[in-house]
C-alpha cells in the first residue's frame, strides 16, 4: 500500500511486495542467506534496480576505517537488511540505522 506522506513510498512498497512473495513462498525457518538468494530473484522481475551485498565504506571523523556489507541497496537510495529470527530485536534496529547514516541514507 503506497502512503503518499512517506519518502519513498511507491519503492518501498514493490519492495515489501516482493519480500512477502518470497516469505509465502518459502515460509519460515530457512537461514537468511536462502532468503536473501530468493529476494535477489524478485527485482529482475520486478524491473526493479538493486545491488546484492552492496559494500558501504565507514568513516569516523572523515577518515575510512572500513566497509560493511548491506544485504541490497534498491533504488540506489533504500537499504534492505534481511533477518531470519523469530523477533526482531533493538540490536537489529540500531544495525539497520547504522548502515543508513554510514551510507547517508
Amino acid at each position: 500500500m503506497t502512503h503518499t506522506t512517506y519518502k519513498y513510498s511507491d519503492e518501498t512498497s514493490k519492495i515489501i511486495g516482493a519480500a512477502m512473495k518470497v516469505h509465502s513462498a518459502l515460509g519460515n525457518g530457512f537461514q537468511e542467506v536462502i532468503y536473501q538468494r530468493a529476494l535477489a530473484i524478485e527485482p529482475d522481475i520486478e524491473n526493479i534496480p538493486f545491488q546484492r551485498e552492496f559494500e558501504m565504506p565507514i568513516h569516523y571523523r572523515e577518515e575510512h576505517i572500513g566497509t560493511r556489507r548491506v544485504d541490497f541497496l534498491i533504488y540506489n537510495n533504500i537499504s534492505v537488511e534481511l533477518k531470519a529470527v523469530i523477533e526482531l530485536q533493538d540490536v537489529h534496529l540500531a544495525q539497520a540505522k547504522n548502515y543508513l547514516e554510514a551510507c547517508n541514507l
